[in-house]
């Protein structure tokens, strides 16, 4: 008699990766010309890797770290929340992560209880949304205002609270439409998170790439706040360190040893020799993040001009942070987001994302990165110029 593998159900009701799923996609095209990835191709500064070497030869990698993370490195954060995010942290208030999204997970399985409704700002990474399927809570999704630059609507948000709500998730500098939150809306974020008793739990992957004249905000630095957020970071987007996998994660100190029961269980610790990577990406020259951001300013810029001559095919609002934007598709074909990217990497060999994968008011959309080279950018747009000539 032949059994039937079971699945459990948190698990087989989660879709596929879209990102991913263009990427293995892509495999079978030839000379892709690649705008899906949010993984910056300038590569590590050269003196991060070097620290790596150098502690691989010293004898210092081979073994598990704190579950909290080296000691010295959480200082070098404790320095960087104080300086660059006005947060009064100490070292017991954090974890170091694999990156910023094991963090996010171990906070999300630390704070959500079965049936717990946590709500969300779509568009948004859509890991968020699986994560919160994971831990069996129940993702509510409160769409933001596309035509004001995807503005969070706390109209909706008000109405979207009941007795199950228990957290938010917010993302800023967004992925995948780069809106950047104000100090302002975020206060008042803040300020229902106290009305309702809810926990925050921030991604601020992104926090260093903010764009004209706009500035990060870290709500973890209201003080009336403390006890009521998880802030989620990451060294792989600042120090284009994506395949370092490592992150850190701050929160008040009672809720840390919760926090890590669940950390323990996913990853024991963050890799032993990316920790010694991202001290030396703390303490060594700080000049290649400006070098980054004035990079990707200089991309989105090209990739706004590039799609003011597809303005019958695409609109967009520009982003103003991260390195991602969200442009809504015109065509009629951009109703089913999914199909409309396989057909513009199988017929026009430009790789992008579906705009649905990052929740159902993404659908007529698609997300761009602007994390590689101009060069790429200008291919990528001169075969959607090709591809489309004959269709409007």
């Amino acid at each position: 008699m032949k059994s039937e593998v079971r699945i459990a159900h948190r698990v087989s009701q989660i879709p596929k990766s879209a990102i991913h799923e263009m990427t293995r996609l892509s495999r079978d095209v030839e000379d892709v010309a690649f705008l899906s990835w949010a993984k910056p191709t300038s590569g590590t500064p050269e003196h991060i890797g070097n620290a790596a070497i150098a502690a691989i030869k010293d004898g210092l990698v081979g073994g598990y770290s704190e579950n909290a993370g080296l000691v010295r490195l959480r200082e070098a954060i404790v320095r960087k929340l104080r300086r660059d995010n006005h947060i009064d942290a100490n070292v017991s208030q954090l974890i170091v992560t694999v990156g910023a999204i094991e963090g996010l997970a171990a906070a999300i399985m630390a704070i959500i209880d079965p049936g717990d409704e946590v709500l969300m700002f779509p568009p948004t990474y859509s890991t968020h949304i699986r994560q919160v399927t994971m831990a069996s809570g129940t993702p509510v999704l409160v769409p933001t205002i596309e035509e004001e630059g995807f503005a969070l609507d706390f109209d909706a948000i008000r109405k979207a609270i009941t007795a199950k709500t228990k957290a938010i998730v917010c993302c800023s500098p967004n992925n995948p439409t780069g809106t950047v939150y104000s100090e302002g809306e975020l206060r008042q974020l803040a300020e229902i998170a106290l009305e309702h008793d809810l926990m925050i739990i921030t991604d601020e992957a992104y926090e260093y790439f903010v764009f004209d004249g706009l500035t990060h905000f870290s709500l973890a630095s209201i003080p009336e706040l403390r006890k009521h957020v998880i802030s989620c970071y990451t060294f792989t987007k600042t120090y284009a360190m994506t395949g370092w996998r490592v992150g850190y994660l701050h929160a008040d100190e009672e809720l840390i040893p919760q926090i890590t029961k669940a950390h323990i269980p996913f990853a024991i610790c963050a890799p032993v020799v990316s920790q010694h990577a991202a001290l030396a990406a703390l303490e060594g020259p700080q000049d290649c993040i400006t070098e980054f951001r004035e990079h990707y300013l200089s991309t989105r810029n090209l990739m706004c001009e590039r799609l003011d001559k597809l303005d019958s095919v695409f609109a967009y609002q520009k982003p103003r942070g991260s390195y991602l934007m969200f442009p809504r598709i015109l065509l009629e074909e951009g109703r089913d987001s999914t199909a409309f990217c396989i057909r513009l990497l199988k017929e026009g060999k430009v790789s992008t994302t579906p705009g649905v994968a990052f929740g159902p008011s993404g659908q007529r959309h698609l997300r761009l990165s602007f994390c590689v080279p101009a060069n790429v950018i200008n291919t990528a747009f001169d075969r959607m110029e090709e591809f489309y000539r004959h269709r409007t």
